[in-house]
Order: C-alpha cells, then structure tokens, then sequence
C-alpha cells in the first residue's frame, strides 16, 4: 500500500512514519510526507530515518494545485495536518478554519477525484466539549467549546459528508491527549517537563482540576493503523489511553520525578471556555479492531522525560524561538 502522511513531520505523524519504516507497523511499501513545515512541524523529528527510507514533500494542504498534482497514485492519504493549540485558537482562529476545514475540504476534493481508496482523518476528542461523569461513544453529539475544537468538528462532519455524498472510503479517529518523544513544547507534558530542565516552575491553570484521559503517541499510532488496515468505510473510533488524571495530579507525578514539590508550581489565570474533563469511550475499536493501549504511564511518562534530558539540542531551539 502506498500511503501519502499530510502532516507528518508533526509529532504524532512523525511518530506514525517512524513506527512505519522501523517495521512496527506493517503492510504499507511506500510512504510519502507532506508537511508545511509550521513552528510545530520540524525535519528534525524525521532526521534520523534512512534517507531512501521515504520521500518529503515541503508543501501546505490548502495549496490546491499541489495536493491535485501529488495525490493520485496514492492508495491511502492518512491526515494529520493541523493546527491544534487550543492557547493559539482562542488568540486568533482564522489559521485554524483554513487549514483544518478549508485543507481538509481540499484534500477531500483531490482524493476523490483520484479514486483514493483510503482517507484516514485524525479527530481529537475535543470535538465532544466536556462530559461530567462516563465517557463518549462516537455516536455523541458534537459540542465543540473551542475555536480550535470547532474546527476539527467541522472537519470531521466534512469527511462524514464525503462517505454519504460521493460514496467515498473515509475513516475518522478521535484521540485523547498525547504525549511521548518529540511533542513540541508548547503542550502541557513538554513544557512541564522543559521548564523543570531549565530550572523554571510550571504554569497550571486555574486549581488544576481539568480532567484529561493519557495516551501514549506509540498505542496512537497503533489504533491509527488498525483503521486503515482493519477499519471500515464511514466509521468513526474513539482511542482512548485508559487513564484519567486531573492536571493537578498530572502536575505532581511529573514534579515528583525531578524530586520537587509545590514550590515549583504557579498558578496561572484560567483559559477561556477550559473544558472540565474529556473521556472517550473506545470499547468500539477495542471489540471491533482488537485496539488496546499497552503503554502503562508511568513507563511512558518517565521514557518521555528521559527523552528531554537527552534531547535538549532538538528542543531548547524550538522552545526558544
């Protein structure tokens, strides 16, 4: 299967090219990427793959002419391009709106006038806006709270309309919060985790009791790739982490392994609009796909902030510019 990755020098579509080329993931003979290359978006993240290993593309999914010109051929086009700081979206959404709506829309476009066989859209369980109590089957209503939010969900309802429409093989994913190597800095485990490096205090909103479900970039990736290989047209899956921590607990265990305490912590104003607490229910593509997270947290979370110690050359100039 050839497959074009928009997106994938990003962190978690740099993480599912790697996964690919060092055999993790099977069934794929060629990948292509393409990527922007944005502030979030670095060839660092790709650098230490064999050269021969896949082809780069520097270009942007809004760009009409491009995405028409690259994508037949392609038996599979899996999407992660996006914009996706929720700080970045309240500040200013229109970058928001153009790439994650108008670059799907584009992309939908080109595939199907190729015959794609395969879209795979990569959602966020944003989408949902905030739940109290249990967990979202993919057949929730969409309640986005904000602009960023907003916009994956209009993006998804895109897609969904592309399967009705034109009877096209579209598959969609809808994922907790990430972590692991090579998330850019500007996410709450990085920053944490930089900031305690660089001998600085770590900003929590509000109390701190924001709740958030952890999924590992690896077991992503993996759910990821039983939705292309095992998916089916038109559907929607939820993969979840399987562990719910509030940022305040989040906030000690990342403390508690640099040997601090509350000292370190400072208490910022709150976001605007900040959802309460996310939770997905992945039991669909648990019965269906035989999806199950492997990572346990507390091994990736102290992989993860081994991975900074190490990698402070790829970080500090990210951080800092």
């Amino acid at each position: 299967m050839k497959v074009l990755v928009t997106g994938g020098a990003g962190f978690i579509g740099s993480n599912y090219v790697r996964r690919v080329i060092d055999g993790s993931l099977n069934g794929i003979s060629a990948i292509t990427v393409l990527d922007k290359l944005t502030y979030a978006g670095t060839l660092t993240n790709l650098q230490a793959l064999p050269k021969n290993s896949f082809q780069f593309i520097q270009g942007d999914i809004c760009d009409t002419k491009l995405v028409n010109d690259l994508i037949p051929g392609f038996d599979a086009v899996i999407n992660f391009a996006a914009e996706s700081h929720v700080d970045r979206s309240i500040a200013g959404s229109r970058e928001f709106v153009q790439t994650n709506v108008l670059g799907v829309q584009n992309l939908l476009d080109a595939a199907k006038n190729a015959g794609t066989q395969k879209f795979v859209h990569i959602s966020t369980d944003e989408v949902y806006g905030t739940i109290a109590e249990g967990s979202w089957p993919e057949t929730d209503p969409l309640l986005p709270n904000s602009p960023y939010a907003a916009s994956k969900a209009a993006a998804d309802l895109l897609v969904r309309s592309y399967h009705r429409t034109h009877g096209m093989d579209v598959r969609i994913t809808r994922c907790s919060n990430n972590y692991g190597p090579n998330q850019f800095p500007e996410k709450v485990i990085p920053l944490f985790v930089t900031n305690l490096l660089e001998g600085k205090k770590v900003p929590v909103y509000g109390s701190g009791v924001n709740v958030r479900d952890w999924l590992h970039v690896d077991d992503h990736c993996k759910g990821i790739h039983a939705v292309l290989t095992k998916g089916k047209a038109g559907e929607i899956y939820n993969i979840g982490g399987g562990l719910e921590l509030t940022n305040m607990e989040l906030t000690e265990k990342i403390l508690h392994a640099f040997g601090k305490g509350s000292e370190s912590i400072e208490y910022v104003e709150d976001r605007k609009g900040h959802d309460l607490r996310y939770s997905v229910d992945w039991t669909k593509i648990n019965r269906e796909l035989g999806y199950e997270p492997q990572v346990k947290f507390e091994d990736g979370l102290k992989d993860t902030i081994q991975w900074y110690r190490d990698n402070e050359a790829w970080w500090k100039p990210l951080k800092n510019r």
